[in-house]
């Protein structure tokens, strides 16, 4: 799992997990793992959201209870982090979701777990 957050290959830990963005490659490029069988779906979104969620909104709170600042400042500060965060995340924990799948076999990963 730890080498799907660093998106390498669940299995030899050098190859990259993405071609681009979120797009994973077909193979590792190192020890030629097949990992187009993956099945990632919608978990990653879903822990994207979860995990930001539970950051940014008790910043937010302690940032408004402490600070009282106006709208303005909010609209301005806490978009684009939710948003950063997001777009950081969401590569890391798909990675994650996949280093699992190989290593308890699942979904074209073969059939016995590590």
């Amino acid at each position: 799992m730890w080498r799907g957050w660093k998106q390498h290959c669940p299995q030899c830990g050098q190859g990259r997990m993405y071609g681009r963005y979120l797009k994973v490659n077909e193979a590792c490029t190192n020890c030629g793992l097949e990992l187009a069988g993956h099945r990632a779906d919608d978990a990653p979104p879903y822990f994207t959201i979860l995990i930001v969620a539970h950051i940014v909104v008790p910043l937010m709170l302690m940032f408004e209870q402490r600070l009282q600042p106006p709208e303005w400042q909010h609209m301005v500060l806490w978009p684009p982090l939710t948003v950063l965060l997001c777009l950081w995340l969401l590569p890391r924990i798909k990675g994650t979701l996949i280093g699992l799948q190989w290593a308890r076999r699942m979904h074209g990963f073969g059939s016995e777990p590590h």
